[in-house]
Formats: structure tokens, sequence, C-alpha cells
């Protein structure tokens, strides 16, 4: 019965209708071309024109405000390419945000995750051989995102290793996709085909 019911509500995500689609070219007010063009000219190019900033684009104002920062925490965070696409794989799987883990499960891979790891963290599980720096990052987000707190034990051994600094770019990087996570969820953003691993709704 439990898993009938996952089957049903995962089929629900699926099958959502997009509530926020792209917005047709002739539609577009100045202030969205402005918004579209400064989003082209970041690190994602035009594939940034997708995703969360569809929806995002009804609001150019945030848009501009957010894509700024995630341009930061995604292209110039102080810690490692690889903890920062594992970071975003975490939440997106705490939000099960399929578009998220879709766009970001190869760029983790490519970067050094394990596909094993990435495939235990679609899981809901810890993986298993993972890194000294790894295993700090899993235990930050996994306690961030479902404990809403740190320990002063995992908080020291972050610090330690990357400085305040490390912190807050860290707990920056999960609030901020977490913020994309909740803006697609409402806008019931479409996934998109891919060959990652899908999520199945996550037990809190």
């Amino acid at each position: 019965m439990k898993r009938f019911a996952a089957f049903l509500l995962l089929s629900g995500f699926a099958l959502a209708q997009d509530r926020m689609p792209p917005i047709p070219a002739d539609k577009l007010t100045p202030d969205q071309k402005k918004a579209q063009e400064l989003l082209a000219a970041t690190p994602r190019g035009n594939a940034g024109n997708s995703g969360p900033f569809v929806p995002l684009l009804r609001s150019p104002e945030l848009m501009n405000r957010l894509q700024a920062v995630g341009e930061y925490l995604r292209y110039k965070n102080s810690i490692p390419q690889e903890l920062v696409e594992m970071s975003i794989l975490m939440a997106a799987r705490f939000w099960t945000q399929q578009y998220e883990w879709n766009a970001h499960y190869p760029l983790a891979v490519k970067a050094g995750l394990n596909p094993d790891a990435a495939k235990a963290i679609a899981e809901g599980r810890r993986p298993a051989g993972l890194s000294e720096d790894e295993q700090m990052v899993w235990d930050f987000s996994n306690e961030l995102l479902n404990n809403k707190y740190v320990s002063d034990a995992t908080y020291a051994r972050v610090s330690k290793r990357f400085g305040e600094q490390g912190v807050v770019d860290l707990a920056g990087l999960t609030g901020y996709y977490q913020t994309l996570a909740i803006i697609m969820s409402v806008a019931q953003t479409p996934a998109g085909a891919s060959s990652a691993p899908v999520l199945t709704p996550y037990r809190h």
C-alpha cells in the first residue's frame, strides 16, 4: 500500500501541469528582456533560460538579485566544486526537486563525485566510502536540512577545514538551492528528460 501511494505521488509530480511555462518573446516586458540579457551574460549563458529562471522571470528584479547570488555560490564558492555540487544534490533530494537533480547530477559526477555516492543520496542514504571532505559536507548539509541546525562537532570540523567563510558559503548554498526548489515546486516546473536517477518522494 505504501509503495502504491508513493507511486501515485511520484506520478502526480510527473503529470503535474506547468503553471508558469516560458513567456513568448513578444510578450516580454522591457524589464524581463533585460533580466534575460543579464542572465545570458553569466557563466550559465543561454542555458540559464530554463528551469527556475522560467518562473523567476515573472519577477525580474527578484530574478536579477537571486541569479547574482547563485553565480557566486555556484561558480566562485570558497569550497571545492565537487562539494558544491554534492550539496546541491542534497538540497534537490530533500525537496524531491527533479529538475534541480537532473541539472546537477551530471555536473556533480563530472566534478568528481562518485556515481555510487550520488545514487545513495538519491535514495536518501548516507553514501559509503566518502572522502573526509565529502563526509563533512554530507553531515553539514544533512543536519541543516533535516534537523534545521548544525551540531557543534560538525560546525567545528567544517570551520577548521574551510574557515568561517566556507561555513557561510555552504549554508548559503543550501539556502539558495532550497529557494530555487521551492519556486519550481510552486510553478510545477517540468523536470525534462534525463538519465539521472529518478527521485522518489522523500520521507522527512
